[in-house]
């Protein structure tokens, strides 16, 4: 059985090609799937009865199998998902006052083993489909519109979740041949119809596929960058060995040629005596200077037996400060959902072991 959440537009157009039909059929279930949300061929009541029995018998719409379901007081709402060999991934949703954001996982783990990472220190397990990636999303955007959320788009007739941000659990760019796909789908306008601003794609650093992504999919790049020379990078992130920060940021420059802001996204995880000096704020400046470029600092979640530490408030301040009065735009990342843990991708120990003993004790999967 073919799950219809696997195909991207082109993949679509393919499936029903062979089965005799013309390219606007895909578009139809297209839209279906990605704008209605459906989860059954039968409620596509402006396909002919012939096609949808035929579809029924050789394809379905698997969504995500649900472990949990969580919210925050601040709204912050985490999907637990369950991938299978007692293995989770997290889905996070993200209200303000102008969006909706989804940080989207995947894979399974990660074998780049940053230091800091709980993700990492779980190892890898496996990539996730194109549909169990854009599934994220189509569950997301069901549950939510399902559920009455009230938000002004959402009033005007959009979809609850206006900005997809690859950040959750997994190296998006080690899982290309599955992560373009599930890409052009919350692009294309019989889908989810994003904007290309609207969907960021975090990478630590694969200089190759970098490049890939500016030729096949340009979307916003954000780079978790951590440190401010090869020294420190290689023992922060280990992927740094094989593409130091000079050939990281020649990437970032030729990137820019093609994507859809006029800048790059560093994120710069802030680790007490690690990372955090007033020098290194200075190096930074320098290694940056000819990189059009905005800073997110981002306060180190801790994890069990991990090494580091969070910097203290005030050193996070004055390295923005320093940062800002040397010309780089430089924000720090707000912290929501602490009471659901829904840190993407710093908290993977916890979400392994927690899906081990609900698989364990046979608590059924929630699905809507």
């Amino acid at each position: 059985m073919t799950n219809l959440l696997d195909l991207d537009p082109e993949g679509l157009i393919a499936f029903f090609a062979e089965r005799g039909e013309k390219p606007f059929r895909a578009r139809q279930v297209s839209r279906w799937l990605h704008q209605r949300f459906v989860d059954n061929v039968a409620a596509m009541s402006d396909i002919g009865k012939p096609l949808r029995e035929t579809l029924a018998t050789e394809s379905d719409i698997r969504g995500p199998q649900i472990i949990s379901d969580t919210s925050a007081a601040d709204g912050t709402r985490k999907w637990l998902i369950d991938v299978g060999s007692a293995n989770a991934v997290e889905a996070v949703y993200i209200p303000e006052d102008d969006r909706g954001t989804l940080c989207v996982s995947s894979q399974a783990g990660c074998a780049l083993d940053c230091a800091f990472c709980a993700t990492g220190k779980q190892g890898f397990n496996r990539n996730l489909s194109t549909g169990e990636i854009v599934g994220q999303l189509w569950h997301a955007n069901r549950t939510l519109k399902g559920d009455g959320i009230v938000a002004p788009w959402v009033e005007a007739g959009r979809a609850p979740i206006t900005n997809v941000v690859m950040m959750g659990m997994g190296e998006p760019l080690a899982n290309f041949d599955n992560v373009v796909p599930a890409l052009k789908l919350m692009l294309d306008d019989n889908a989810y119809g994003l904007s290309r601003r609207r969907v960021t794609l975090s990478t630590s650093g694969l200089v190759p596929l970098i490049d890939r992504l500016r030729d096949e999919c340009p979307i916003a790049l954000a780079v978790s960058l951590h440190a401010p020379d090869d020294a420190l990078r290689d023992r922060l992130v280990p992927i740094n060995r094989k593409h130091p920060l000079a050939d990281l940021l020649a990437a970032c420059l030729r990137y820019l040629d093609r994507a859809p802001r006029d800048f790059i996204t560093f994120e710069y995880v802030m680790l007490d005596g690690v990372n955090d000096r007033p020098d290194q704020a200075r190096a930074l400046l320098r290694l940056l200077h000819d990189v059009p470029c905005k800073l997110n600092l981002i306060p180190f979640n801790p994890f069990p037996g991990t090494e580091f530490r969070v910097s203290p408030r005030e050193r996070i301040l004055a390295f923005q400060r320093a940062l800002t009065e040397g010309g780089i735009v430089t924000t720090i990342r707000k912290t929501r959902g602490d009471d659901i843990d829904a840190a993407c991708g710093q908290l993977a120990g916890r979400v392994r072991d927690r899906t081990k003993r609900r698989l364990a004790a046979r608590i059924p999967v929630v699905a809507r």
